[in-house]
């Protein structure tokens, strides 16, 4: 076979592409005439010598604990990461990681769980003071009935702490009884039987039942209570809001229709609108259609016009809707400025609650017994007042008195006239003085041994020096209860607990029980959560995870959030450390590629 035409080709070929490439590369070398020159000798290519550079080797299973902490921010179950296509990319940016099984995931889940939990154990053990326990209930998509349990108190600076104990399975039929034995198994667990003072819950779960079988007085929740009151206003008043509601979920979706609305509402004078606007079904929105509908009707209508091809009639508003509208808006307008309040108070007392709550109910009151009012919307009303009367039922007792009056925003004037008591007042300092005024005398009494009896007979002297500096704390403490109450209210913007704290001095054994009636709670959960969006994503996140990983995802996640290190047995993963390592790590690699490919 004649190889002469393929050697000449393949000399050219080398001499074409490898000349071109050492002129680029290698300026200087000149590669001659392949075809006629000898055998080309060896070259040697001096380098500089490279100082070898230490960078911190990240550990591939370094690169599990990223997920972990990415699976616990997130919230999300440990079935994410068996998807392949999940390997697969993890395999093409660094062939050497191998990923855990879903099944280590979630016993390393469990461990860490367990880990982070005694640190809240070891948290809970140095507080002194009383504290307060909130219940949260829902139901997972699996059907199953789980209750977070939230632990808050007031440490000795005054500041406020609140942290999640556990969530826990409620077996069926999820009633009084099941969530007493799931309480219990808990406060046990965290050494609290003896230091809970109150437990607050939603109004799905039987107060009173649940008082009885904890021993503890049990408050509602007042948020829940409220939602609830204004879910009966806004009854009548469904379909036009699901209409408006229809026609703002069009202005977020279109760019053009929402840049429309803009534009007419600035030309109008009809407010300042942003976007997206809240159309969920929650307080928070519905109220924003009736605001949408009353203060930018222009605007709304122009735009149905304007978009009547892909809108369609159906949402222009007729003048009943339009009167409905502005009727429930200035009905519901005190609602809104309350439950505003509410949201954005840095500490919801209890005091506050029954403020908010009895400005409530007057004004569905003047409502129903207007004369003036529909009938419609009467019926409405009477329905919301039975709601608050059965709330005021509820916390219209001596325990519900003395929280409230140990916020100095309202002390005696400004509670509710039903709870407003002497009675109540009578047992409060009674209170005072058993349990806050010689703490250091009831100590020395307790002292003694049985075989002392005798010695204590003959000490009577002692003793009747012990009764009159009794009798004397005892004067002094009923002097700073009275003294306090007697004081006038201060201003409503006054920050409750740093109040105490700079009084502490004025009320040195009246601030020790202010720090543990503050910390009962007046709601279960924060009550954005309950009127605005952020429930919405609060519920579908918590109620798609699966059975498997709620507790210790929940858990975890909100510890984290506390400040609380994530652990794994003895050993505190810092995913911040990781982080700067595979940092390094990266820039080396590509430091290295950068290099080789210059020497090439």
């Amino acid at each position: 076979m004649d190889w002469g035409f393929n050697n000449a080709y393949s000399n050219h070929s080398l001499k074409g592409n490898l000349g071109r490439h050492l002129t680029n590369r290698h300026p200087g070398y000149d590669m001659g005439d392949c075809s006629n020159s000898p055998a080309p000798q060896p070259v040697t290519v001096a380098r500089k010598p490279q100082m070898p550079t230490k960078s911190p080797a990240v550990e591939v299973d370094h690169l599990n604990w990223l997920l972990v902490k990415w699976l616990l921010e997130a919230s999300l179950p440990t079935s994410s990461l068996a998807e392949k296509w999940l390997t697969n990319t993890f395999k093409f940016l660094n062939p050497s990681f191998e990923l855990w099984k879903v099944e280590k995931f979630h016993k390393v889940l469990r461990e860490v769980f367990r880990s982070m939990q005694e640190t809240v154990r070891l948290t809970l053990e140095q507080v002194s003071s009383k504290v307060s326990i909130t219940l949260d209930s829902w139901t997972s998509y699996q059907q199953i009935k789980y209750m977070s349990v939230s632990c808050q108190w007031i440490d000795e600076s005054w500041s406020f702490r609140n942290i999640l104990l556990d969530v826990c399975h409620i077996p069926s039929p999820w009633g009084s009884s099941e969530i007493y034995y799931v309480l219990l198994k808990v406060l046990r667990l965290y050494n609290l039987e003896t230091k809970i003072l109150s437990c607050t819950l939603k109004g799905d779960i039987d107060c009173q039942k649940l008082a009885t079988l904890c021993c503890v007085p049990c408050v509602p929740c007042a948020a829940y209570t409220l939602n609830s009151i204004v879910t009966d206003g806004l009854r009548s008043t469904e379909r036009v809001i699901m209409k408006i509601r229809e026609f703002v979920m069009e202005l977020n979706l279109s760019p053009e229709m929402s840049e429309d609305f803009i534009q007419f509402t600035t030309a109008y004078h009809e407010g300042n609108w942003k976007f997206p606007l809240d159309s969920s079904a929650r307080w928070s929105g519905n109220y924003l259609m009736l605001d949408i509908a009353r203060k930018a009707s222009k605007s709304m209508e122009t735009i149905v016009r304007k978009h009547e091809e892909q809108l369609g009639s159906r949402l222009l508003l007729n003048s009943a809707e339009k009167n409905i509208v502005n009727m429930m808006h200035k009905y519901l307008e005190p609602f809104y400025k309350t439950i505003n309040d509410m949201c954005t108070s840095k500490l919801l007392t209890v005091g506050m609650a029954l403020f908010f709550m009895e400005h409530i109910s007057e004004t569905i009151l003047a409502c129903k017994d207007s004369r003036q009012t529909p009938e419609w919307l009467k019926k409405d009303a009477e329905d919301m007042y039975a709601k608050a009367q059965y709330y005021s039922n509820q916390v219209c007792n001596a325990f519900i008195y003395m929280t409230a009056v140990f916020d100095p925003r309202i002390k005696v004037e400004l509670i509710p006239e039903y709870l407003n008591s002497e009675s109540y007042m009578e047992e409060a300092r009674n209170h005072f003085i058993r349990n806050y005024s010689v703490p250091y005398f009831s100590s020395v009494g307790n002292s003694y041994s049985t075989q002392d009896l005798e010695d204590r007979r003959n000490a009577s002297f002692a003793e009747e020096i012990a009764r009159k500096k009794r009798r004397a704390t005892m004067s002094s403490t009923t002097d700073e209860l009275t003294q306090y109450l007697s004081e006038a209210p201060v201003p409503m913007q006054t920050d409750v607990l740093d109040w105490w704290r700079v009084n502490s001095s004025r009320y040195p054994r009246l601030c020790l029980m202010a720090r543990d009636f503050l910390v009962v709670q007046s709601t279960a959960l924060l009550p954005e959560h309950i009127f605005c969006v952020k429930g919405d994503e609060i519920d579908r996140q918590r109620s798609f995870i699966p059975q498997y990983d709620t507790q210790a995802l929940l858990c975890a996640n909100s510890w984290m959030q506390n400040g609380i290190k994530l652990k794994h047995k003895s050993t505190e993963i810092d995913c911040e450390r990781i982080m700067e390592l595979q940092a390094a790590s990266t820039t080396e690699t590509s430091s290295r590629r950068f290099d080789k490919k210059q020497v090439l």
